[in-house]
């Protein structure tokens, strides 16, 4: 009878748990449409940026010349919005800074929203990203150390709010479901960069600039509104989950530890080669994934030559098919599990190798195509898409080999990512500077290596079963 019920599936695309996907879809892209705000509203905010474009946006590029006159427009829609001279070290560095804060909260709130609970973590850390996206254009006023300690601070809340979301998974998610279930989750954040990189160049030559950062800091709020809201840390304590999908998700995770810790086998995991594995293709992937996320804007105008509104909405275009990819690998990923068709080691070193592999060779690519308008575009779109395959590989592996600790190990993994993330910008920002052709070159070719590296180690130390220091310790009395 007990096992009749256990294999019994609950109701899917209507049920709490997609509910709950569908709402940390909207909190993940609020946060990157906060994050990535910047990257396309500095194209106006930096004096240089904005001069180098405007001779150029009546003559190159198919997309600028089916609008009319973009140059024209631009003048119409200046607002006065200040204009800083920031050299392109600068603006690395600025750009890195919301990498510092996020690393400095990961471990400590992946470990604390595990014994305390991630819905107050998650929706705090959402909050203060809000409030802060607000005051940026202030910050940015009264100088770029302010902007950078604002950065920062905020990076410091969406660590918190990052690293949530697993240990609220760990609880809501079937084994058979978790690709589908993370994937919807987090396309949010590839869905989001596509609309912040969309209208963001819109809405800086309509209202100005400082509207980027006000609209999406007030969505920001009211986001937070729903989350605390709506939301629970587990089915059990969920006053509308109704009794069949309770008792499913319950039985489904029966195997698992639920139980609260006091400790963690530090010296285990350190010693652990599965979990290097995992580390390894966090900091691979967020190498090339931050380059794209922050320089594509600028890498796009001053390559293609094109103002701020075109830059924005052919930086938008890879996102929408990353955050396709995303919702695709999950299912595709989930299909072949349910289906017996792969075994789950060979799910996820194969859709961490596409992940890692075909962004790789996008990008060497890019520096032989720049004179080709399209196929640059395309690469471009590539990118970002084949490489969000790896949301249904490592990315969720540590809820694989040690559940019982998947928020501490996925705010570890997030900062061996963010760590990539500060080394690539900043570094991207110090090659471009010395000559943008070579440097562009150097940039990608550097990356292409870096995944490489990464690709081959999971493929060699991966693993997808529980580890022994992960497993509950059960105590017989008599």
């Amino acid at each position: 009878m007990d096992k009749k019920s256990s294999t019994r599936k609950g109701p899917e695309f209507c049920s709490l748990r997609y509910g709950l996907a569908l709402i940390m879809h909207f909190s993940n892209f609020t946060m990157i449409t906060q994050r990535v705000s910047l990257s396309i509203a500095i194209i106006a905010m930096v004096n240089s940026t904005q001069q180098h474009g405007l001779p150029n946006t009546s003559t190159e590029g198919p997309l600028a010349d089916t609008l009319n006159n973009p140059s024209r427009s631009m003048k119409e829609f200046n607002t006065g919005a200040s204009v800083y001279e920031w050299s392109p070290e600068t603006q690395g560095i600025i750009f890195s800074s919301i990498s510092y804060g996020i690393i400095v909260t990961l471990i400590p709130s992946g470990y604390l929203a595990g014994i305390f609970g991630a819905k107050q973590m998650l929706g705090a850390g959402l909050l203060i990203s809000s409030l802060l996206t607000l005051f940026t254009p202030l910050a940015a006023d009264f100088g770029v150390i302010l902007v950078i300690a604002i950065r920062t601070i905020q990076g410091m809340a969406q660590g918190m709010a990052w690293t949530g979301q697993f240990t609220i998974w760990a609880k809501w998610a079937p084994p058979l479901e978790r690709s589908k279930l993370t994937s919807i989750a987090g396309s949010g954040a590839a869905f989001g960069s596509f609309i912040i990189l969309c209208v963001g160049g819109l809405i800086s030559q309509a209202l100005g600039w400082p509207f980027i950062f006000y609209i999406f800091g007030g969505i920001g709020c009211v986001c937070c509104l729903l989350w605390f809201t709506v939301i629970y840390d587990d089915p059990v304590h969920h006053p509308c989950i109704s009794v069949r999908e309770k008792e499913y998700i319950v039985s489904s995770l029966a195997q698992q530890s639920s139980s609260p810790r006091r400790s963690v086998p530090i010296k285990a995991m350190v010693r652990c080669l599965p979990l290097w594995a995992i580390f390894t293709g966090f900091f691979s992937h967020f190498w090339l994934c931050t380059i794209i996320i922050t320089y594509l804007p600028t890498y796009i105008s001053s390559v293609l030559h094109v103002n701020i509104r075109d830059s924005g909405v052919l930086s938008s275009l890879p996102f929408i098919a990353a955050s396709s990819c995303t919702i695709l690998g999950g299912q595709l990923a989930d299909f072949l599990l349910s289906r017996n068709l792969l075994r789950l080691i060979t799910v996820r070193k194969l859709f961490s190798s596409l992940g890692l592999l075909l962004p790789s060779l996008c990008a060497v690519a890019l520096p032989f195509v720049a004179s080709s308008y399209v196929t640059t575009i395309i690469l471009l779109i590539l990118i970002p898409g084949t490489s969000n395959l790896c949301d249904s590989g490592f990315i969720i592996n540590t809820l694989d080999v040690a559940p019982r600790y998947a928020s501490f190990l996925m705010g570890i993994s997030r900062g061996f990512g963010l760590i990539a993330g500060i080394i690539s910008s900043t570094a991207t920002g110090f090659l471009i500077s010395q000559d943008s052709v070579s440097g562009w070159r150097n940039v990608f070719f550097l990356s292409a290596a870096v995944n490489m590296f990464g690709m081959l180690f999971y493929i060699t130390f991966g693993q997808v079963e529980i580890q022994d220091w992960a497993k509950e310790k059960t105590l017989t009395r008599l």
